[in-house]
């Protein structure tokens, strides 16, 4: 039984982090800079600050198992997601919840990097996925095939959109 009455949450600890602190994942490009991992939270979530330097994002893709929030830091990111008839164009303080089996992409469009702080609602399989991409990058040294990226994120229950011509 996976539900929340047969998970022990009085073994969860309480979790503090200093700023600056906690694992950091090299996602595509994107540095991720863990506040709580789902390790931490007894699988419920998990909560980083995407680091997104001009020009870089995510690619378009679905999520099948999480719930993803964004709440902008800091510099502008386009927001293209299942729903909304044009893409969204988030500045600071902006905030967006993208439900899972909504596609959803963003791409920093400013000159300054972005600074997102990002929820997912399960996180422990993203925490996974994006710990290979992490792996992956340190492995090859350039940035992967968007092939290479859909097969492991594939692992993870995400669906990778190719690249509109």
């Amino acid at each position: 039984m996976n539900s929340d009455a047969s998970r022990d949450f009085s073994r969860l600890s309480p979790l503090f982090r200093a700023p600056g602190t906690g694992p950091t994942l090299d996602v595509l490009g994107v540095t991720h800079s863990y506040k709580a991992m789902a390790s931490d939270t007894g699988q419920q979530f998990s909560v980083w600050e995407s680091i997104v330097p001009p020009g870089r994002g995510a690619p378009a893709h679905t999520h099948t198992r999480e719930d993803e929030a964004f709440y902008v830091l800091s510099g502008e990111v386009l927001v293209e997601v299942e729903g909304a008839t044009d893409p969204l164009r988030l500045g600071t303080g902006a905030f967006l919840f993208a439900p899972r089996h909504r596609r959803h992409g963003y791409r920093n469009v400013g000159t300054d990097t972005a600074r997102l702080l990002v929820l997912a609602m399960p996180g422990g399989g993203l925490d996974r996925m994006f710990a290979a991409f992490d792996e992956l990058g340190k492995r090859s040294g350039h940035k992967p095939a968007i092939e290479t990226i859909a097969a492991i994120a594939e692992q993870y229950g995400v669906v990778i959109h190719p690249p509109a011509d």
